[in-house]
């Protein structure tokens, strides 16, 4: 993948004659794509060749989201099957993935979205002349490309990197409201389907609704709330002759429910593909999508949101146990120091990340002089670049110049570690659990498909985030919405 953009202008599909990547900017590229975070420091329609855009990008977002499938599918078999050390063949997996899942739906919705508009083709860009008699002989350049076919993988397989730097704001990504509708029901699709799975293959149906409730309150909740937060009007905009509805940064072709739905279904599934400007959301709004790439579990990446979550329902499960003064247990299981060490550095890596880069970065002079809003919502637009990248969404706050060597180099390795790390602790802990016995099940043992442990499940995510993030969410969009509201 870094050979391919370091060398871009060497292959062929380039009728731009774009120039290879700069070193750091490929390295952060390879390493977005390989991650399945997308996370793009450069605009698509202006740096990148139809090779890379095809043979590069467009391969790992099938790769990577395939990886993802293959990993979730591995800790449930480890949670399901009892003394052997097997939970399947890597290779077997990704091909199925690939495949079987991936590949038809992405042929499929190709399609779809082309009826809709968006554009499919390797012809040069275009040159129009402009309509205005008052620009008469000026001339604008349209970029062209293979759009559909890279669109739909990059929303399915929960990736993100548009072909274009504006994303699914631009009419020849996401054209129609049908399309825009299209395109949140592709992010949905595999991440809420996986917790099917997870009831089929262990014979727990039952705990599989649990987990999609679960999800899927957290989700009803934060789109309710980003509603609220982008529909109002400060008191400070008032004064200054600014009526109406809030509308700044949002995606005027859909109105607030489209740009509402799309950033939080974007941001619970870590797609990174957005269809508005971030930056210019109102404090509030930026925190809830924050909150959503910070926890990762809400429907998640394909894949990490699942095993993420049973993660954190193996420590809600440990928390129990030690509160009832039992052995904790997991699905009929014994829970040792090795499973809640996994466990734990699955859902605390990226937080661990996101704190330690954001010091860096705020405390540095490489870091802070890419910042180009003072005050708390430059700490909002460093806060949210690592969030992003340590939890493989992608999708950038803007106001960030994040194409320096800088950060290149700390958001790749956020990147690697928080998508790496946590899949060598998942598959450690799969290994475990496929080894151990099953236990009988008496009579205070703790019911995982119960409402009593949803509502466990619940505080437990809801305290671990706050926790983690709250003291810097403090320092960010909640002093900035306290600017804003005139409290001091």
């Amino acid at each position: 993948m870094f050979l391919v953009l370091f060398f871009q202008n060497l292959l062929p599909l380039n009728p731009q004659g774009f120039n290879g990547f700069s070193w750091d900017m490929a390295l952060n590229t390879a390493v977005s794509f390989v991650t399945n975070t997308d996370w793009q420091a450069y605009s698509g329609e202006s740096a990148a060749s139809y090779a890379s855009q095809m043979l590069g990008l467009t391969v790992q977002n099938f790769l990577s989201a395939s990886t993802g499938i293959v990993v979730a599918v591995a800790l449930i078999r480890g949670l399901k099957r009892t003394e052997t050390p097997y939970i399947g063949n890597f290779w077997v997996d990704m091909v199925r993935a690939t495949l079987y899942v991936l590949l038809p739906i992405s042929i499929a919705g190709a399609l779809f979205l082309v009826s809709q508009g968006v554009i499919q083709n390797l012809d040069p860009y275009l040159k129009v002349e402009l309509l205005d008699p008052a620009l008469k002989g000026k001339e604008q350049i349209i970029p062209m490309g293979p759009v559909a076919s890279q669109e739909v993988i990059k929303l399915l397989g929960t990736n993100g990197g548009g072909f274009f730097g504006a994303n699914s704001a631009h009419p020849f990504e996401n054209p129609t409201p049908l399309s825009n509708f299209f395109e949140c029901l592709l992010m949905l699709l595999i991440p809420t389907a996986l917790t099917y799975t997870f009831g089929k293959l262990t014979g727990r149906q039952k705990l599989g609704w649990v987990i999609f409730g679960v999800m899927l309150f957290f989700f009803t909740s934060a789109y309710l709330t980003e509603y609220w937060a982008m529909s109002q009007l400060p008191p400070s905009f008032e004064k200054l002759g600014i009526s109406g509805p809030y509308v700044e940064g949002q995606e005027t072709r859909f109105g607030l429910g489209g740009s509402a739905l799309f950033g939080v279904v974007t941001d619970s599934t870590e797609t990174g593909a957005v269809n508005g400007m971030f930056d210019s959301y109102l404090p509030l709004a930026g925190m809830v999508l924050l909150m959503l790439m910070g926890a990762g579990v809400v429907f998640g990446g394909v894949g990490a949101g699942l095993y993420g979550m049973l993660a954190y329902m193996i420590i809600a499960s440990f928390i129990a146990g030690l509160m009832v003064g039992r052995v904790p247990e997991f699905l009929q299981k014994k829970l040792y120091p090795k499973d809640m060490w996994a466990s734990v550095v699955t859902a605390l890596t990226p937080t661990l990340l996101v704190l330690v880069l954001s010091s860096i970065a705020l405390l540095t002079k490489a870091g802070t002089s890419s910042i180009l809003n003072p005050g708390p919502h430059g700490v909002s637009e460093v806060l949210y670049a690592y969030t992003s990248t340590a939890n493989n969404n992608g999708s950038a706050f803007a106001g960030l110049n994040a194409n320096t060597v800088f950060y290149n180099l700390t958001t790749a390795f956020a990147m690697f570690a928080g998508r790496f790390v946590v899949i060598f602790a998942v598959l450690v802990l799969a290994g475990s659990f496929a080894q151990k016995k099953l236990v009988p099940v008496a009579s205070g043992s703790l019911r995982e498909d119960s409402l009593t442990f949803a509502v466990w499940l619940v505080f437990t995510v809801l305290l671990l985030n706050v926790l983690g993030f709250f003291p810097a969410l403090s320092m960010g969009p909640v002093l900035e919405h306290f600017l804003l509201y005139g409290m001091r």
